[in-house]
């Protein structure tokens, strides 16, 4: 019998339900966490800008930021809850085991998540109520608590990749649990410091992508300069450091799990001069097909040197390796994620060379079309991200010591195909809704610039009386719609 057939045969029917409605979630609220995670900072570098040169129009830019800053983070409040609720009714089996051990990274996620709304809160208010330097100062905690949220998420899963900090019973149960080794595992580094890495540049491209595509269509006044240049350069500088981190991590994934290091590779037989596949598909009995082979560059990629050996899947039993379905779509992704990022170093080096020799942003339409794209592919790229880290573990949910099939829930698969497509059609809601509140608020900022253009003003939202009443605005575009709706 075929043997991912015969896997799936052994699998519970629960696993494919629960496993589908975890993807689904995960994938939709990985969506929001760039903006949740970087946002903030690059908030906060505009917002520091404007005050240090005294310019209207960086703080006009900042202060609504922060407005979409605080749309996004009550959409991530929603669909990051059922996210932590999954992992209860989902898995079991995990949380039940194994929550003593790892659990505090959630503990400390959910404290980093009650002081960013917080600071949210006293960051929006404090537009036009305090003096400038305290509502600056005030808003400088919110990238910590972001990065801190962070932490949380990163710990619990780098200890599922690489579990550490416990010793096991007659029972096989954790016991003696040391939290310090529990939380700062041999993937942690890796993982966390590329994880950040890759919300700053995915936000920063996201938010230059908008004004990209408002150069494009002629709007080329400082406003829109200004919205491209600042989260654009953020993007630009982490993007060459994200590709040192990026093969530190897959060193690390080769030192610390092989096997999942194999089908990232596709590498079926532990080997030295083992080739690179560009794409390629997996075949259950070993054989590649499609694809771009590179002799000998996978072992000098992985070691420095072509004598390197690369372990392979065969060096473990078919029930403890990913499948060879699992390995191509672990495979597809990791390539994926690194095309992209290839194509993004490019675009950071265009926009470098041309900013070095002449001062000044790049002309070409083309370099503003990959721009608007770029945002879009580094989404792409976190998804292909997550994708290799989870589907190359498996058959582990916790990495050699509890595969997924143990910890799933006992809930009938029809509950959880029924829960799967309540799930699908609240988040359609969900993300409709923050869809149509991000146009409303751009329709609304859109008309209140023509109002000022015509007028020959440009206020000053963070300076303009402080602790007093705001400014009368007139109405932009029938009633409703007044100039502080529109900021």
């Amino acid at each position: 019998m075929h043997t991912t057939v015969h896997l799936l045969a052994e699998a519970p029917p629960q696993m494919l339900p629960a496993r589908s409605l975890m993807a689904f979630t995960l994938a939709s609220h990985i969506i929001l966490v760039p903006l949740g995670v970087a946002l903030p900072l690059i908030t906060l570098i505009m917002h520091g800008y404007g005050l240090r040169r005294g310019d209207a129009t960086a703080l006009l830019l900042a202060r609504r930021w922060s407005a979409v800053m605080a749309v996004q983070f009550a959409i991530g409040v929603v669909t990051g809850t059922v996210l932590s609720f999954e992992f209860g009714l989902l898995w079991p089996g995990l949380m039940g085991r194994w929550g003593d051990v790892f659990g505090l990274g959630f503990g400390v996620e959910a404290w980093a998540f009650f002081l960013e709304a917080v600071l949210i809160a006293v960051y929006l208010y404090g537009w036009r109520r305090l003096p400038a330097r305290t509502h600056f100062l005030l808003g400088l905690p919110l990238p910590a608590a972001a990065l801190l949220g962070a932490f949380g998420i990163l710990a619990a899963n780098s200890w599922m990749n690489t579990p550490r900090g416990f010793t096991l019973d007659s029972e096989g149960n954790p016991v003696d649990v040391d939290v310090r080794k529990a939380i700062f595992t041999p993937m942690f580094g890796p993982e966390y410091w590329h994880f950040v890495v890759a919300m700053l540049i995915t936000a920063g491209y996201v938010v230059a992508g908008v004004y990209a595509v408002g150069w494009l269509r002629g709007r080329r006044d400082r406003y829109h300069r200004l919205g491209f240049t600042v989260p654009f350069t953020v993007a630009a500088v982490f993007t060459p450091i994200q590709f040192m981190l990026g093969d530190a991590i897959a060193r690390a994934v080769f030192r610390q799990q092989p096997v999942k290091f194999a089908a990232m590779e596709i590498v079926w037989n532990t080997d030295t001069h083992v080739p690179e596949y560009l794409f390629g598909r997996l075949h259950p009995n070993g054989r590649i097909s499609g694809g771009i082979k590179i002799p000998q560059l996978d072992s000098i990629l992985a070691g420095f040197s072509p004598d390197t050996k690369v372990t392979g899947l065969t060096s473990v039993p078919a029930d403890q390796r990913p499948n060879a379905t699992q390995a191509t779509i672990t495979h597809f992704a990791f390539d994926t994620m690194v095309g992209i990022g290839t194509l993004l170093m490019l675009l950071a080096l265009w926009y470098g060379i041309v900013w070095w020799r002449r001062r000044r942003l790049p002309a070409s339409p083309w370099f503003y079309r990959s721009a608007a794209c770029a945002g879009v592919a580094s989404v792409i790229a976190v998804e292909c991200g997550w994708i290799t880290t989870e589907v190359g573990r498996q058959p582990w949910i916790v990495y050699q010591n509890m595969k997924v099939a143990e910890a799933v829930t006992a809930t009938r698969s029809g509950t959880l195909w029924t829960m799967f497509g309540l799930v699908v059609l609240v988040y359609v809601f969900i993300f409709g809704s923050f869809l149509a509140v991000l146009l409303k608020m751009r329709t609304r900022w859109r008309l209140d610039d023509e109002r000022r253009s015509a007028e020959g003003t440009m206020e000053t939202p963070e300076t303009d009386t402080p602790y007093g009443p705001r400014s009368a605005v007139a109405a932009a575009d029938g009633p409703g719609q007044t100039g502080e709706g529109s900021r």
